[in-house]
């Protein structure tokens, strides 16, 4: 079992209010609190930062000098519990590199490491650059391949990504007694998207949980998206997350294999405005490949 204190995290004044309208994101990283927590005597205290892409929320460390526990898979599962640890959609690394400004790591909720993760690369890049560890115009390696950030205005930073790959189309599954069709891409991970008439009517956890675990996308299983057409070059999108298991305010993977899809059916143009489950807006450039959304701090701290 993981124990954490985390002390002086911020002031009243820099905490964001519990409601769907945030106020306008901090300019830069704050700070880190001087001194250790209060509480017990510890050798090592690492500094975090909280933050989300659209809603979909992140722990982020410094790891350049190599100190974090990055082995220990109960403890990167334990800081993203949101009732025991910190509470989190993942946590996020930097690392250093010799191919890239720095290394991203990604791992989800419960410790698995994944390849990539759109929203997370917005906000490890956004924190990078004002640590000093990338330049504004970045490098990054992950593990689906190198990827180029740009820190746009505040809170927007956009990604430049390889193109997807691994398109299976016309994909079906049966559904309560009737045929649902999918469309299957990897844009860094896998997804399986369906294309709905009414988005809110869909049970994501139940059906979501349904599509991931189906045997057309074993052994890894998938993400699964659905995603309903609002407009000639918009949509809006909800996705049930492999490794969260249920359904997040925003998958920027997801994001990208939306509109993708949505475009290969014939349903939209390029660019793309993809509406996630949380109510932001997020834009996809289809040739080449970009992703532009916000990347916005919570609030940090240390753990113990």
């Amino acid at each position: 079992m993981i124990t954490m204190r985390m002390g002086a995290l911020v002031s009243d004044s820099t905490v964001p209010p519990l409601s769907k309208s945030r106020p306008p994101m901090q300019e830069q990283a704050p700070p880190l609190p001087s001194g250790q927590p209060s509480g017990k005597v510890v050798s090592m205290a690492i500094p975090f930062w909280k933050m989300h892409g659209a809603g979909n929320d992140f722990i982020l460390a410094d790891d350049r000098a190599g100190g974090f526990p990055v082995d220990d898979i109960a403890f990167r599962a334990g800081l993203c519990d949101r009732k025991r640890g910190i509470g989190s959609d993942g946590l996020l690394l930097i690392q250093r590199s010799s191919a890239a400004d720095f290394r991203m790591r990604f791992f989800n909720p419960d410790g698995s490491e994944a390849d990539f993760c759109g929203n997370g690369a917005r906000c490890i890049a956004r924190l990078a650059h004002e640590i000093g560890a990338a330049p504004a115009d970045m490098r990054i390696e992950t593990r689906a391949g190198l990827v180029r950030a740009e820190i746009l205005a505040a809170p927007l930073v956009r990604l430049h990504l390889p193109p997807a790959k691994d398109w299976r189309l016309d994909l079906s599954v049966e559904w309560q007694n009737r045929p649902l069709p999918l469309q299957f891409v990897n844009t860094g991970v896998p997804h399986a998207v369906a294309v709905v008439d009414d988005l809110a009517a869909v049970d994501v956890p139940t059906l979501g949980a349904f599509i991931r675990s189906h045997p057309l996308f074993a052994p890894a299983g998938t993400n699964a998206d659905f995603i309903q057409i609002l407009g000639p070059d918009s949509l809006a999108i909800r996705t049930y997350e492999r490794g969260v298991e249920g359904e997040t305010l925003a998958c920027g993977t997801g994001i990208l294999a939306a509109a993708l899809v949505a475009e290969k059916l014939g349903l939209v143009r390029g660019p793309v405005r993809v509406r996630a489950a949380g109510g932001d807006e997020l834009e996809v450039g289809l040739a080449p490949l970009t992703l532009t959304g916000p990347a916005e701090h919570a609030f940090r701290g240390t753990i113990p």
